[in-house]
């Protein structure tokens, strides 16, 4: 039998267990030990003092802080004990200091690493989490507390803590679902909405990546995790990246592929030795500026850049971050002719001045002409009306500055009464109007203060297709705001949402779907949709794949089944073995999602399981396993392993 053998840190070499049985330690060893202990606390230490973690499983991470200061206690006492310490000590300190570096790592990931990363890969980096609680669990088991005379106190605490590690299970965070259905949206790239447009401005905000400075802190991070994964062929990879793309363009940045290093700025490559002077680049592009202008706050910028920030609806400096107080760029005439002097010198020919283009200001309008339309909204001519109203839809569609524009001359109030003008092409374009303008965080508070609510939802009941259409749309855009979920939900907006899943075109069934998820993110709304009958035509929009909206469907399902009224209501036979078969033959998408819900209803209650086996959930679990993605391989492995646990029972 092969003699077992204990590394410790230190170049103290290896201590043999039969060793330190027979005759205890050498005095080399032991200061080894010691070493180890100190590192230990050190570390322990360490990872208590960190903070300031993303916004994504920052609740995780705290709790995981929490759980490694409790070992302070054990080492400090462990340190202070006189004389060798048993065998079985040592090998839980060594695993203890192996939790420690992967728990200082995992941390240093959700503290330092690339946000996109940790949304798109949550469910990987919460099996993290839970690899080292399981660590951290055995390591304590074989601590020998009574051995060392460790105190009651501590002994106590020791216990309580591995008995709450043994409890901790894998359940999904609400909001990491909604997060989860964001990007599912983005990436599905089925509809131009202005409604999805607004997910991926909500996504940049829960994120913190609304600033040119942000972007640039991501794309250094996202660079970062593209290099160590050795380039940037897997899926997953290429989803970070594209949506990192999509951020960097709503700031007004360029594209990147983050594999690249940051190069030096195109019109000086050809002599990339030459040092240039900061404050002759532009803080957006790091291009050398040819037309740098002053904003209101004082900084300088490449006329072209800061234009392009403008025109995606900041009012903020993207350097300070400060409100703009207005708008207007004034010409640096002191630095371009330094610019100018400096490429002279040094023989460098920049690019000849752009003509601007015209095309945003054709977007643009004056505001005496949105004054114009905003007045002909309370005119008491029908045809005025008309005219206006549709006027501002579409500019309220072209535009991000033509939003703003709109509700600050005062455009919301007349156009929430229109909503009730007994005049169904009015009604049409006035909730389109208003879809498109609560694209804007602060018209969606403006529009319900108005009380726009209960005219949408009544649109949602009476009005034409198109209108029903674009309602729905309209409650899920003003339902981004969590008070909106609310007020929708008590104003009785939930039934019609639901009989226009059950009853409208397939672009209807897909606007009703995607509010109903997002009222659903409340748990009173939950109840609420599950009292009108949400469950019957989501499971019809199961059985039709041509509507395009499994996926949604399935996520509904999986908000559902966190309330026990939704896993009474939905957790039958046919259900279960509608689940079976997405896992059997779905796309890759309609799996992850099947197995999400299914995992879910079988960690409430067992008989979920032994029904799923009854339809041969096994083989296809196995297989997923092995070759699904790496999203489906863990909910395949987390069902795997409950299934065993059940099967022991």
């Amino acid at each position: 039998m092969e003699e077992e053998t204990v590394r410790v840190a230190g170049g103290g070499g290896e201590a043999s267990v039969e060793q330190i049985e027979k005759g205890g330690m050498s005095e080399p060893q032991e200061e080894a030990v010691d070493q180890t202990i100190q590192e230990l606390i050190e570390a322990v230490e360490f990872v208590t003092g960190l903070g300031d973690f993303r916004q994504t499983l920052r609740k995780e991470c705290f709790s995981l802080v929490r759980r490694m200061k409790l070992l302070l206690p054990l080492l400090e006492e462990i340190r202070d004990l006189q004389g060798p310490i048993p065998s079985s000590a040592v090998r839980s300190l060594s695993n203890l200091k192996k939790v420690t570096a992967w728990a200082k790592k995992l941390l240093d990931c959700c503290q330092n690493g690339s946000k996109i990363y940790l949304v798109l890969e949550g469910e990987a980096v919460m099996t993290r989490f839970h690899a080292i609680y399981d660590k951290l669990r055995q390591a304590l088991e074989i601590m020998p507390y009574d051995e060392m005379d460790i105190s009651d106190e501590v002994k106590e605490q020791m216990e309580f803590m591995r008995v709450q590690l043994k409890k901790v299970k894998k359940r999904t965070d609400t909001q990491d679902i909604e997060l989860a259905m964001d990007i599912m949206v983005i990436f599905s790239k089925q509809d131009d909405r202005n409604a999805d447009i607004a997910i991926l401005e909500r996504l940049a905000k829960k994120l913190e990546l609304h600033s040119v400075a942000d972007m640039e802190v991501e794309t250094e991070a996202v660079r970062k995790f593209v290099s160590e994964r050795g380039g940037q062929n897997s899926e997953g990879t290429e989803h970070v990246i594209d949506l990192l793309n999509q951020f960097r363009q709503i700031v007004g940045l360029d594209k990147t592929d983050c594999v690249e290093n940051p190069v030096v700025p195109k019109t000086l490559q050809k002599c990339p030795s030459l040092h240039i002077p900061s404050e002759f680049l532009c803080p957006i592009s790091l291009e050398i500026m040819t037309d740098p202008v002053i904003i209101a706050t004082g900084q300088t910028y490449e006329k072209s850049s800061i234009q392009m920030w403008l025109d995606s609806n900041h009012r903020t400096c993207p350097i300070t971050r400060q409100p703009l107080a207005h708008i207007s760029l004034a010409p640096n005439y002191a630095l371009r002719n330094l610019i100018q002097r400096w490429c002279e010198v040094n023989n460098i020919m920049l690019p000849e001045k752009m003509i601007a283009s015209t095309s945003s200001e054709c977007c643009s309008v004056h505001n005496e002409e949105i004054t114009s339309l905003v007045q002909n909204l309370s005119s008491n001519h029908l045809e005025e009306q008309r005219k206006a109203v549709t006027k501002i839809r579409m500019l309220s569609k072209e535009n991000p500055d033509n939003r703003i524009a709109i509700a600050a001359k005062g455009g919301i109030p007349p156009l929430v009464h229109l909503l009730s003008y007994p005049d169904s092409k009015i009604q049409e374009q006035t909730v389109t109007a208003l879809l498109n303008l609560s694209i804007e965080e602060e018209n969606k508070k403006a529009i319900a203060k108005q009380g726009a609510i209960p005219a949408i939802i009544d649109i949602l009941q009476k009005g034409t297709v198109e209108a029903r259409e674009n309602s729905a749309a309209a409650l899920f855009s003003l339902s981004m705001i969590d008070e909106n979920k609310v007020l929708i939900g008590s104003l009785n907006g939930i039934p019609p949402l639901v009989d226009l899943l059950r009853n409208g075109t397939i672009r209807g069934k897909k606007d009703a779907a995607t509010a109903l998820f997002n009222l659903s993110l409340n748990n009173t709304n939950k109840a609420t949709a599950i009292e009108a009958g949400i469950v019957p035509p989501l499971l019809d929009v199961l059985g039709d794949r041509n509507l395009g909206i499994v996926d949604e469907a399935l996520s509904i399902f999986l908000l559902l089944v966190m309330h026990p009224e939704g896993r009474s209501a939905i957790g039958k036979l046919s259900f279960i073995e509608t689940l079976v078969q997405f896992i059997r033959e779905g796309t890759p998408k309609n799996k992850e999602c099947a197995l999400s819900v299914l995992l879910e209803l079988s960690l409430s209650n067992s008989s979920f399981v032994l029904a799923a086996l009854q339809f041969g959930v096994y083989e296809h679990l196995a297989e997923i396993s092995r070759s699904g993605t790496n999203r489906a391989q863990r909910k395949a492995n987390s069902l795997l392993q409950h299934m065993s646990k059940c099967e022991q029972v």
